[in-house]
């Protein structure tokens, strides 16, 4: 699909967390919208797979988002080979699950270094870029900003703090004409969510929420929202849609929750015993992965 008309055609767009994904669909959204795509993720076969599958100028790097000295020489190469970055999605992420007494303290660590930390690196690297273009950075939270579950502790802590740091950043930057915006989206069909599925503390809390709140939307479908946001430089953006009206009763949300789950998981915790995860999904493990220097 073309967009002639976007205004995204022949600037620079810098996507985190690029290899698989939500971050590998807007990827494809924003070249196919005329972007010059900077793909950046921690698996360099992939990203090179994603990166020939764009239409348009594009190139990859792997780095490590929570890699303050990586994370500024690749801004700096970006910048030398697809011109000065006007767009930055901080869309990079990971999870893990159960309960929290039970977690390994490094793994907990590492989802808020890579969700939280690194959010605030990339912010960092590219704010000189954005500055100087009047850009937007889109920053990739979730209902879980909005509203905690239980044995999700360390991504929710992690989705919190980056929709915290969003709109503390956007009021910062407002009168230099750089935009902050905030995507909270649901579930979305990635490897990540495809893994957590397969323990049943997690499917079934899933199961047990609302029937609009359990399904799972193509990664496709959320990239052409995010993106079409991105074109009109939002300062949020809910999808689906109805994710808006959360906020709304977010004061009410955790006492609801501490309640159903006061009598869910006794119940649950009866048919089957609570387990730690690990890091979920094939981008959760290559975050484990020791860290390489940045290359391209």
């Amino acid at each position: 699909m073309e967009y002639r008309e976007s205004p995204l055609r022949g600037r620079t767009a810098v996507v985190t967390g690029a290899a698989r994904g939500l971050g590998e669909a807007m990827a494809v959204e924003l070249s196919e919208r005329g972007a010059k795509v900077a793909l950046l993720g921690r698996e360099r076969r992939t990203l090179v797979q994603v990166q020939e599958t764009l239409p348009g100028e594009s190139a990859s790097w792997e780095v490590d988002v929570t890699d303050d000295d990586g994370m500024h020489q690749v801004a700096a190469e970006v910048r030398k080979r697809l011109g000065t970055p006007s767009v930055v999605v901080a869309n990079a992420g990971v999870a893990e699950g159960g309960p929290f007494t039970e977690s390994d303290p490094v793994t907990w660590r590492r989802v808020i270094e890579v969700n939280l930390v690194g959010s605030a690196i990339t912010a960092r690297a590219y704010l000189p870029a954005l500055l100087e273009a009047g850009g937007y950075l889109l920053q990739v939270a979730s209902l879980a900003s909005i509203g905690a579950a239980p044995m999700m502790s360390a991504y929710c802590a992690s989705k919190a703090g980056v929709e915290s740091f969003a709109q503390s950043l956007r009021a910062e930057l407002a009168h230099r004409h750089v935009g902050v915006g905030v995507a909270y989206i649901n579930w979305t069909d990635t490897d990540m969510i495809r893994d957590a599925d397969e323990y049943p503390v997690l499917r079934e809390l899933r199961n047990h929420m609302p029937p609009p709140a359990r399904k799972v939307y193509p990664a496709a479908y959320v990239a052409e929202r995010l993106v079409s946001a991105i074109e009109r430089r939002r300062s949020s953006v809910y999808v689906p849609a109805w994710l808006r009206a959360t906020q709304l009763v977010r004061a009410a949300m955790p006492p609801v929750v501490t309640m159903f789950s006061r009598y869910e998981l006794p119940r649950l915790a009866s048919s089957e015993p609570f387990e730690a995860t690990g890091l979920l999904g094939a981008g959760g493990r290559a975050a484990l992965a020791p860290r390489r220097p940045a290359d391209h």
